[in-house]
């Protein structure tokens, strides 16, 4: 169910849309060539940078270096001259997150771990028109109309005005190939509030969202392959599994006769693409059950509640040091990798903006206890978690017995409806909504 439009106010969105490029052996080779520039500007713009006197560092002087090294260097030169003014403002912003805390010190970009990808800063160059159902065609620098895949109905011919347009894109290279990734700019009425029901969501590995109600969202690829390991590799069916398997394999061989500090052969290389190539195609199809189930939960719900979860913790490693070593490592090895093939954050991102387009209101609330309390009476019972998919009370007065993660459903839900939920704070930090009271423990 969805929310209505008030009417009386308009909000600004901006939103994104990647679609598949279709590309010539010709043009994915003048693409490559154009990433490659943008990386080797940035590691030059690096090197500049860091070299020259803090008093001589400027926007003005970076601007005039990049100019003087397009005109001096040919293979510089192949990278349109916007492309390059954007590589300057991406490593000047760099700069100015790192010196505000929010990230790093920017580095230098290696040629095979870094993302292959050109900017293309200026909306209005990209001339987007749609030619047919299922395909479209944009104006890319240097290289022409290219055709794309039409997923999704986007703001160009006569739908497209000052406030609704294409602002940029960006071209990104991943293992099945290149895409464009559009920038949207939007002016919509604000949605009326949703007035559908309240529902706390607990993510998990067994059942990946469970919902308080009862309507548990499940992908139906175990988890687990029968021998109780992990399945690292449960977005493919067996056929491809099977290919990764060789792939694999053949990788190991090859590994096997390069020596230390020899450089990666051709072949081997060729086998490393097509072991991602696989990967990427399972990332993206875990992708799209996100975000079909996501839409669905923001259609439903007016109010979704979900935990506050520090995932990076959750996934370190067990192995612990030499003097005291970890226990249970390849145990909890298998269950970061479970963790990791999730994706709770994408999922809780999602439906941030998914449940703000609609109306709703996304809530996250303190993590800990949530799978340790019971829902019916409040209380945390040592032994009530009997394992993974089951749930008894050891509290005398209670019993419930059920599922482990509709009961911590249930206790994300009511977290919030007693007021402990948590609030973004200033710079996106989140602060504590009011003060957490501690499950009580039975004696």
């Amino acid at each position: 169910m969805l929310g209505g439009m008030s009417g009386d106010t308009v909000v600004e969105g901006r939103s994104g849309h990647r679609a598949r490029l279709w590309l010539s052996p010709g043009q994915v080779a003048v693409l490559d060539a154009q990433a490659h520039a943008a990386r080797a500007m940035w590691n030059l713009l690096h090197e500049w940078w860091t070299m020259m006197p803090q008093g001589h560092r400027s926007l003005q002087a970076a601007d005039a270096a990049i100019r003087q090294a397009r005109k001096e260097v040919d293979w510089l030169a192949v990278l349109p001259a916007q492309a390059a003014q954007s590589v300057l403002k991406t490593y000047h912003r760099a700069w100015i997150n790192c010196w505000e805390g929010r990230a790093g010190a920017p580095n230098f970009k290696t040629r095979f771990r870094s993302a292959m990808a050109v900017d293309i800063p200026q909306g209005g160059h990209l001339h987007v028109k749609r030619v047919h159902r299922r395909w479209g065609m944009v104006n890319i620098p240097k290289l022409g109309r290219v055709r794309f895949r039409w997923t999704k109905n986007l703001p160009v011919g006569k739908r497209a005005n000052e406030q609704n347009r294409i602002t940029g894109a960006r071209l990104v290279k991943d293992p099945l190939g290149w895409h464009i990734a559009f920038r949207i700019q939007t002016l919509e009425p604000q949605p009326a509030p949703h007035p559908g029901p309240e529902v706390g969501i607990d993510a998990g590995v067994t059942i990946p969202l469970a919902l308080s109600d009862g309507n548990h969202q499940d992908h139906g690829r175990p988890a687990r392959l029968p021998d109780g390991k992990a399945d690292r590799d449960k977005w493919l069916n067996a056929d491809e599994k099977a290919t990764l398997l060789r792939l694999e394999r053949r990788a190991a061989h090859r590994k096997s006769f390069r020596k230390p500090g020899e450089r990666t052969s051709n072949r081997l290389r060729r086998t490393y693409d097509q072991i991602a190539s696989l990967r990427a195609r399972a990332k993206r199809r875990a992708t799209d059950w996100q975000h079909k189930t996501t839409t669905a939960l923001a259609r439903t719900y007016g109010v979704i509640v979900v935990e506050q979860l520090n995932i990076e913790n959750m996934v370190r490693s067990a192995r612990g040091t030499i003097d005291e070593p970890g226990k249970n490592v390849a145990a909890k090895a298998g269950l970061n990798r479970s963790i990791s093939q999730e994706a709770w954050g994408r999922t809780a991102a999602m439906l941030a903006y998914k449940t703000a387009q609609r109306g709703g209101r996304l809530h996250k609330v303190p993590a800990p206890g949530t799978s340790l309390a019971c829902h019916a009476c409040g209380v945390t019972t040592p032994g009530s978690r009997q394992d993974q998919a089951r749930f008894v009370c050891k509290n005398t007065v209670c019993g419930w017995d059920g599922n482990a993660d509709l009961n911590a459903a249930r206790n994300v839900l009511h977290l919030y409806r007693t007021g402990h939920a948590l609030v973004p704070a200033a710079g996106g930090a989140v602060a504590r909504h009011a003060r957490r009271v501690k499950p009580t423990t039975a004696r």
